[in-house]
């Protein structure tokens, strides 16, 4: 085998292994294929469900959300005059797109220093951790997509003042999260994973 074949071999071996650690899922609109293409999604998700008790659909439509279940995700470039970069919109980063502050805060009380955004099993923890703390000072049902997400993406306080009444769009965002979740809901019904 000539020496440019075997180089060329191995370059495609190398290009098939890599580059796909923080792609999404094929099929995002499927719950059962999702988890049956990622096994590790539920098992981090199981995991948080044990020790939060936020369900995995809740988890999964929140995630979709935020970063289309992209392990790296990052909010857009802001940009001056249309063409100057001045850095992201915001610091929000990974699976579950927590902020530099709320992620900190995680790790300080529940994630430990060496939790990490894009790890799906210190994600979904920090999912868990973050709506358990919504359920108790707010009283959002662990079951309730939609007011959860609400929570999630206004804060704590944001939600407790109503901040986002004064955002039609995230209104319907919301709406969309709590009806992905009862889309996921039955579907990891049907396959045996609820």
């Amino acid at each position: 085998m000539s020496r440019f074949l075997r180089a060329s071999i191995l370059l495609l071996l190398l290009a098939s292994c890599g580059g796909g650690r923080y792609s999404a899922p094929r099929d995002l609109d499927d719950a059962c294929a999702i988890l049956n293409e990622r096994p590790k999604y539920y098992r981090a998700m199981k995991a948080a469900e044990r020790r939060w008790g936020i369900p995995v659909h809740v988890q999964m439509a929140t995630i979709h959300q935020e970063s289309k279940f992209i392990g790296n995700a990052r909010t857009p470039h802001r940009y001056a005059l249309g063409v100057i970069p001045m850095g992201r919109q915001s610091s929000a980063f990974g699976y579950s797109q927590a902020l530099d502050g709320t992620w900190d805060e995680y790790r300080d009380e529940a994630g430990g220093r060496g939790a990490r955004r894009d790890d799906i099993g210190d994600a979904t923890d920090f999912m868990g951790w973050y709506m358990d703390e919504s359920t108790r000072e707010l009283g959002i049902s662990k079951y309730d997509a939609q007011s959860q997400y609400l929570a999630y993406h206004e804060g704590r306080n944001g939600f407790r003042n109503q901040s986002y009444l004064g955002k039609p769009w995230l209104i319907d965002v919301a709406a969309r999260v709590g009806s992905r979740a009862e889309m996921y809901r039955g579907q990891l019904a049907s396959c045996g994973k609820l």
